[in-house]
């Protein structure tokens, strides 16, 4: 279920007590990792991080209104799904982030395409999150994105 929240703090204080503080341990993590120049917003009714139109004028290719996606943070019903955009478009990304996986959390990685989900909050691997957040500056994301989804 989307949020229907307008600013990153009203969406976290809409969360239960557990989901909250997990969230917001997450969004530590990434503020304490996040390269110059992406912005926190409100995006698909969760929380995103995205390249803004001051940096990458051209937008997301599928809504050009909205900012350039990279992340995206969201409570969802069985779940905290974390998108990173990166995995999906970096393969050897995505095969640091599934080796070093194993080494914080003891159970199986839940993965979609760009999506992990996390469905135990004591098992939130914060430090490789935060890891993962400051790989890729907005210049390297934005010359990644060009090369795989804009042909």
């Amino acid at each position: 279920m989307q949020s229907i929240a307008k600013k990153p703090l009203e969406y976290i204080e809409s969360l239960s007590e557990d989901r909250k503080e997990a969230i917001l341990k997450i969004r530590s993590a990434i503020f304490q990792n996040l390269p110059k120049g992406f912005e926190e917003v409100m995006n698909y009714g969760m929380l995103g991080y995205v390249v803004p139109h001051s940096i990458y004028p051209n937008g997301y290719h599928c809504d050009p209104k909205l900012p350039l996606p990279f992340m995206g943070l969201a409570s969802q019903k069985n779940n905290i799904s974390f998108y990173h955009m990166g995995i999906y478009a970096e393969p050897q990304l995505l095969d640091w982030f599934i080796s070093e996986y194993p080494k914080h959390v003891k159970s199986k990685l839940d993965m979609g395409k760009s999506c992990i989900r996390f469905k135990k909050m004591n098992e939130i691997p914060f430090a490789l999150i935060g890891e993962l957040v400051g790989k890729l500056t907005p210049e390297k994301w934005i010359e990644l994105y060009e090369s795989t989804f804009r042909k």
